[in-house]
């Protein structure tokens, strides 16, 4: 079920899974030099001395990940994945090297706009896991979906 979703055909409670994303240790390192240099992302000895006890990827590189799988996932809302924002983001447990991500898209609410009669709001809770069932990240987003004004 890989078709445009318009608001109209979306419902409270529908699910859509995505793909896989297998994160690799240069990926994270790479990504922690550019945008969040610290030593548990950087250097798989001094991360052993941290609180994560082992090198771990940045949350940040775990949220783009995840949009990247959002993205590419079966929930393709028309107009695009436009967001107005979160209601929450929450990271459980550290993404490591070899770990295989994937998520898992809730809808919560469906909203026509009352101003803007050709779109409206879901909000979604996306759930990233690694490995069978392992939560590692947890966002409520606020998205804008196009309604289907050809019915």
């Amino acid at each position: 079920m890989n078709h445009i979703h318009y608001l109209d055909d979306l419902k409270e409670g529908q699910r859509f899974g995505s793909g896989r994303f297998l994160m690799d240790a240069m990926a994270i390192k790479r990504f922690a030099v550019e945008f969040d240099p610290q030593p548990f992302h950087l250097n798989d000895d001094a991360a052993k001395a941290t609180l994560f006890q082992g090198l771990a990827a940045s949350g940040w590189h775990t949220a783009a990940v995840t949009m990247r799988l959002f993205a590419e996932s079966e929930f393709k809302p028309a107009g695009g994945t436009i967001g107005a924002g979160l209601d929450e983001l929450k990271w459980y447990q550290p993404v490591r090297a070899d770990d295989e991500l994937y998520l898992e898209t809730e809808i919560l609410e469906v909203r026509p706009s009352q101003s803007k009669p050709e779109q409206g709001m879901v909000k979604a809770r996306v759930t990233t896991y690694k490995h069978p069932g392992e939560v590692v990240q947890v966002f409520v987003a606020n998205l804008v979906v196009k309604r289907n004004v050809t019915q």
